[in-house]
């Protein structure tokens, strides 16, 4: 079994299901009392989130890769980044370790086109929903594509995130906002929709409404257990 290193604390509510997930995950294909081999940094996301909304990336960038680093020494296989948004600096954490990263939209868009899903609707921070960080590489690299919410609506959906999901504050009517907001999406074409923040998967599941959901976080775990369960 392989070493899976991992990135948390972005928020630690979302990287709680990372571990349950992927441990969830190793017990069920090896039986027993196996768990999951894992390497895990951390950060205070406080620090990342000022720097995330004064847009001071490359200070965001550096932390994590110092972060990542000491990951890699603690003998991870490959890197997990338990967050959708801090994908933005994926490339910039990869050129400073010589362990691969398993990131979060290939392993989305990978089940998604094995669903035959070609048109999504993307749920997540401001940054993921209106950057091209996220969307282009679903588009550029997989041909899928996607539409994000009006801007009254991604506002909205940045607001629950961060004010309420980030520090485990899990509202009724966020939930119906959400799923008004799904609806809408899928009113526009999408055939399904990417909760593409981790945090998400807390406020709505697929339970919630008819139209499918993609949780990267399930996803992203579910493929972890993959690669380290690989020969």
């Amino acid at each position: 079994m392989k070493t899976i290193g991992m990135l948390g604390g972005m928020s630690w509510e979302s990287t709680v299901s990372y571990y349950q997930a992927v441990n969830r995950g190793i017990k069920e294909e090896l039986k027993g009392l196996h768990s999951a081999k894992i390497c895990l940094f951390s950060v205070d996301f406080d620090e990342i989130e000022k720097l995330q909304n004064s847009s001071r990336w490359n200070e965001a960038a550096t932390l994590l890769k110092t972060a990542a680093k000491s990951v890699e020494a603690g003998g991870a296989d490959f890197l997990v980044i338990c967050t959708n948004t801090m994908h933005k600096v994926a490339d910039d954490i990869e050129k400073s370790i010589s362990i691969p990263i398993l990131h979060i939209a290939d392993a989305t868009a990978e089940v998604l086109i094995g669903d035959g899903i070609k048109k999504v609707g993307l749920l997540g921070t401001r940054f993921t929903m209106e950057e091209d960080f996220y969307k282009s590489r679903l588009t550029n690299k997989f041909g899928i594509e996607v539409i994000v919410p009006d801007e009254e609506q991604r506002n909205l959906v940045h607001r629950v995130i961060y004010d309420e999901l980030c520090v485990g504050d899990i509202r009724p009517n966020s939930r119906q906002s959400y799923l008004n907001i799904i609806q809408d999406l899928y009113s526009k074409g999408a055939e399904a929709v990417i909760l593409g923040c981790t945090e998400i998967g807390l406020l709505v599941s697929q339970f919630d409404t008819d139209i499918p959901l993609y949780d990267t976080t399930a996803i992203h775990a579910e493929k972890a257990v993959e690669l380290a369960l690989e020969n």
